[in-house]
């Protein structure tokens, strides 16, 4: 008996064969040939002038494009345009135009600088390096045109008692405004001698002692006048001398035994920076080339040895005394109306080796960096890591230079080794994706068989740009055809054709 069923029925057919469909990597099945790998669509970057006709296909770029041109972003291949006085002056990205610079030796740490020095010399913001030890900097700064100065042993002198252009500026001056350049000038060749008593002597003067001296300086200004510049002797010979105003300060009570007794270990370390000390003579005599702000400038100490340690940080230390006195009389002629207002960039590099030649000189290079920042003034400050400011002896040393970062408008990290993470965390604010970047930049380069050579470090010109706690911006530099000879540092190992 048939089944009965409700409704019409209708016949099934069979499945259909599905047409073969392509795929993003191509056609599918045997014969179809799919690709394991696509290439990227190409791209081109230009103005909205340049391809506005490109709609929609065009794409804006997330980075600043205000600035010296770096590099290119890691991520997006975008261009990114940075320097402190741009994002400082004409972006408002900064609170201040200074940055700090941390990262392994051989990563590039200079050669972000000289790129960024090179650009704002373009912008007519003129580079300042005070004090080159590699050199880094010499070669850059001839070839645009400025003044380079060398100092070291038998090479050149730099008078710690020169006022340089701040006598002249404030002969220029009237008012309140030349008093507060004679102060700051007083104020900054005391700091220089007790920064040279502090290396000679790994601590620094006692209150007495610096008293002293700025009873010292005052009478030896009082002696020779605006037409003979003092030099440490003159110095010395005031001590010895013991004038009324100098003994009253040293609290002598009227026995010159005593003042003779109070001042021994003071004229004794004057003594020692005359020329037979660990220092030599290079800050005892004239200064040999004065310094001229119309144009970049670099003071080469390249050949002070590297074994003389505290040489090498009296040098840094006394350039970047003399050179900071320059740009503060340059300002304060310019405030004035009486000159053009230069803006200027200061290269502070290898700034650990003063730091950590003697206690106290943390207070010494605080006073100079605090100094006309505000003042159309960017500052650059290079070191290693961290670590290197917080291996400082004391507690309250270590808190100090650490402000040296805080207070930096921006911080520039090459590759840094896992042990400095918690150190930088500290003072810069930093994801988990960011700390690993930087680790990653650190390792170390690995054989290459094929050229019989080591290869380039796997973080060679790749930093992290961090501007408060804002994300970072990666970036890669690349030098071009024209950077490649200022930038070569190892010249006495080419071979000679």
């Amino acid at each position: 008996m048939a089944a009965r069923t409700s409704g019409s029925t209708r016949a099934r057919r069979p499945d259909t064969p599905r047409t073969p469909q392509p795929t993003p990597r191509g056609w599918p099945g045997r014969g179809g040939g799919t690709v394991g790998y696509v290439d990227p669509a190409p791209e081109w970057r230009g103005t909205t002038v340049q391809v506005c006709g490109m709609w929609p296909f065009g794409a804006g770029a997330g980075t600043p494009m205000v600035g010296v041109p770096l590099g290119r972003d890691l991520d997006s291949g975008a261009t990114v345009c940075c320097d402190p006085v741009s994002w400082f002056m004409r972006t408002g990205l900064l609170a201040n135009p200074s940055m700090f610079v941390l990262g392994r030796p051989g990563l590039g740490k200079s050669t972000v600088v000289r790129r960024m020095a090179l650009g704002l010399a373009g912008y007519g913001v003129h580079p300042l390096v005070f004090g080159d030890l590699k050199p880094d900097y010499v070669d850059l700064i001839r070839a645009i045109g400025g003044q380079v100065i060398s100092l070291g042993r038998g090479r050149g002198h730099l008078n710690v008692l020169d006022p340089g252009e701040s006598t002249a500026a404030a002969a220029r001056l009237t008012g309140s405004a030349r008093r507060q350049l004679l102060a700051a000038t007083h104020s900054r060749r005391l700091n220089m001698v007790s920064a040279l008593l502090t290396i000679l002597r790994s601590e620094p003067p006692g209150d007495r002692e610096e008293t002293v001296l700025a009873a010292a300086l005052d009478i030896l200004d009082d002696r020779h006048g605006p037409g003979r510049t003092p030099v440490l002797a003159d110095l010395v010979q005031v001590i010895k001398d013991a004038p009324e105003p100098v003994r009253a300060v040293a609290l002598d009570r009227g026995d010159i035994n005593r003042y003779r007794d109070i001042t021994e270990n003071l004229e004794a370390s004057l003594t020692a920076l005359l020329g037979d000390g660990l220092l030599g003579d290079s800050f005892a005599r004239p200064t040999t080339e004065p310094m001229q702000l119309d144009r970049p400038v670099c003071f080469d100490i390249s050949d002070i040895d590297d074994s003389e340690t505290l040489l090498q940080a009296a040098a840094l230390l006394s350039c970047w005394s003399y050179g900071f006195g320059a740009v503060s009389a340059a300002h304060a002629l310019a405030d004035a109306g009486l000159e053009p207002r230069r803006n200027h960039f200061l290269v502070m590099d290898e700034l650990w080796r003063v730091l950590q030649a003697g206690r106290g000189l943390v207070d010494r290079v605080n006073a100079l960096t605090r100094l006309d920042r505000q003042r159309g003034v960017g500052l650059a400050m290079v070191t290693h890591t961290i670590g290197d400011l917080l291996a400082l002896p004391t507690e309250e040393d270590r808190i100090k230079a650490k402000g040296f970062v805080e207070r930096a408008g921006m911080v520039v990290c090459a590759g840094l080794p896992p042990a400095e993470m918690p150190q930088l965390s500290q003072v810069v604010e930093l994801t988990e994706v960011e700390k690993r970047l930087l680790v990653d930049w650190s390792t170390p380069p690995a054989w290459d068989s094929s050229r019989n050579r080591q290869a380039d470090p796997p973080g060679l010109g790749n930093f992290l740009v961090k501007v408060g706690s804002r994300p970072g911006i990666p970036v890669h530099v690349d030098l071009t055809e024209g950077e490649l000879e200022v930038n070569n540092t190892n010249k006495r190992w080419n071979k000679q054709g």
